[in-house]
């Protein structure tokens, strides 16, 4: 199976998965035949493990997976995984400022709460989409991040539509900090 690059995107797919790759985040679309353990295991990617919790209700579960030299570019990398799902944000012109803050009770759920921020900017009557997202600072005490988005509204003629985001999860999410930052995320679709 060939890795074709197009731009700063890249795919690789098969019949029962399709793998993303966008400046340092790899997105994993897990259909219910991967779930239920129908796919050959060769045509796995081998960029990167997938370890979740199996929940056979849903159809499909994304597992976003992002990297960067620090941990605020991990968080960045993650939200671009996530839209670069819902469209292709090379299609995006930076012509709206949109700036998101969360906070957690620890990292996982300060990871949790910032997707899901940036999730309503999209899903709430703002329909906003970023071409590039800054994190400004992240406070590992208190537990609070700031950022900013670089975008516009997302509209149907200009944007290809991708699939639809419902949720963030807690399952199997990780912060990884032993050599370079990464950070682990399942969406619900």
């Amino acid at each position: 199976m060939n890795l074709t690059c197009r731009s700063l995107l890249c795919y690789k797919s098969h019949p029962l998965h399709t793998v993303l790759y966008t400046k340092g985040a790899g997105i994993v679309t897990l259909s219910t035949d991967f779930l239920l353990g129908r796919n050959n295991p060769r045509f796995l990617p081998m960029l990167f493990l997938i370890y979740f919790k199996i929940d056979l209700d849903h159809t499909a579960d994304v597992q976003l997976h992002a990297w960067g030299d620090t941990l605020e570019e991990a968080f960045e990398q993650c939200v671009m995984a996530m839209f670069g799902y819902m469209t292709d944000t090379e299609t995006v012109e930076p012509v709206d400022t949109v700036e998101v803050e969360a906070e957690g009770h620890d990292m996982l759920s300060l990871l949790f709460h910032f997707l899901d921020e940036w999730l309503y900017k999209f899903s709430a009557n703002e329909f906003f989409i970023p071409r590039e997202v800054k994190v400004l600072y992240i406070d590992r005490v208190q537990f609070k991040i700031r950022s900013i988005g670089w975008g516009e509204e997302f509209s149907l003629p200009k944007h290809p539509q991708g699939t639809e985001v419902k949720a963030i999860t807690y399952s199997a999410m990780q912060i990884c900090e032993d050599e370079k930052p990464e950070v682990f995320v399942i969406i619900d679709i």
